[in-house]
């Protein structure tokens, strides 16, 4: 059972950003990535309350993912990357991306903030940082 409808493009999609954004940080980043999206199109809150496919997440403009403009985005997915989106939509969630909706790189020599967007740090996976929403602004995702 999938936790989001998604057309095999929209996977397709998904296994590309995840890709782009994560391909640095190995399987578990980019699995932690997928996470991000997928409870974007699940958040029904803040700047997420009209993104309700994996489509309109990835094209999101203003606040977005960077990864739709990087060239590791624009070729198509391997059969492993999309094993991994696969298990995304299917609902494996890894801490600390469990219930983020959030994530950014810090430079080199800088820890992560305690807080974007205004909302609480969850936790750091090699270079990515992770938040979550505050509970009384994104009940869906809690």
């Amino acid at each position: 059972m999938n936790i989001i409808q998604f057309t095999t493009k929209e996977r397709d999609l998904l296994a590309r950003l995840m890709r782009a954004e994560a391909v640095g940080e190995g399987e578990l980043g980019m699995l932690m990535v997928g996470n991000v999206g997928v409870n974007r199109v699940l958040a029904d809150c803040l700047t997420f309350t009209n993104i309700r496919t994996i489509t309109q997440m990835i094209n999101q403009d203003p606040g977005g993912f960077s990864g739709p403009d990087s060239p590791l985005f624009f070729s198509n997915p391997t059969t492993a990357e999309r094993n991994l989106a696969d298990r995304i939509l299917k609902g494996e969630y890894y801490y600390p991306a469990t219930h983020s909706l959030w994530f950014y790189a810090p430079q080199e020599d800088e820890d992560c903030s305690p807080e974007w967007w205004e909302q609480p740090l969850s936790g750091k996976y090699k270079n990515h940082c992770f938040y979550i929403p505050r509970p009384d602004v994104c009940s869906k995702i809690r």
